[in-house]
């Protein structure tokens, strides 16, 4: 019986090499994997005769070609679209945390009626310890829910994406969504996330 999981976790965990792991272990399997991610996540995308391509990078160089979803389209349409050219086994979505409501329901639509395991990584909360919305609305209808641990500096768990500006200075202000990676975030657990934000604040 297929699942629809949600594997989350804090900058820096490792999230999308698992999630291209996973892709390599159902490949090597024989499976036809439909990697995916939102559009809005632009950060690793290539430019190659004109046209962007979408990849799916984790820091430790892993990567992969993976079909950019925007806000507007519906997956199970594109899941219909694409199964009548190709069988998919398997969905995985990086960066799962930029999908909206809507989307997570279609992809759990998917799980449920056609029987094929969706895998989803990313973010639970933002750069505020507020969620994303795809996040809460896979908290609230995935079958199975895992976190992907990683540690802060301190050594607790790391459990806060803290955003930084070019200065170093941690901010608590702003859109929910700002692009970025080592240069931006960093994974922090809750004390020391606390602590930065009233130190600088005296």
């Amino acid at each position: 019986m297929a699942k629809l999981y949600f594997k989350f976790g804090a900058m820096g965990s490792s999230k999308t090499a698992q999630a291209l792991m996973t892709k390599f272990n159902y490949e090597e399997k024989d499976k036809t994997v439909w990697l995916i991610k939102p559009a809005i996540d632009t950060r690793d995308d290539r430019i190659e005769n004109g046209r962007r391509i979408a990849e799916a990078r984790s820091r430790i160089g892993l990567f992969a070609p993976a079909d950019a979803v925007a806000e507007g389209d519906d997956l199970l349409a594109l899941f219909r679209a694409r199964s009548e050219s190709a069988p998919t086994d398997v969905i995985i979505c990086d960066e799962c945390q930029f999908l909206t409501g809507k989307q997570v329901e279609q992809l759990k639509y998917i799980v449920d009626r056609f029987d094929v395991p969706v895998l989803c990584f990313g973010l639970r909360a933002d750069f505020q310890t507020k969620m994303f919305p795809g996040s809460k609305r896979l908290f609230e209808i995935a079958d199975s829910i895992s976190e992907i641990k990683s540690i802060c500096r301190c050594g607790r768990k790391a459990t806060v994406n803290a955003r930084f500006d070019e200065n170093g200075k941690i901010i608590t202000e702003g859109a929910q969504v700002c692009l970025g990676g080592n240069d931006k975030y960093v994974g922090m657990c809750y004390k020391c996330y606390y602590d930065r934000i009233h130190g600088e604040e005296m």
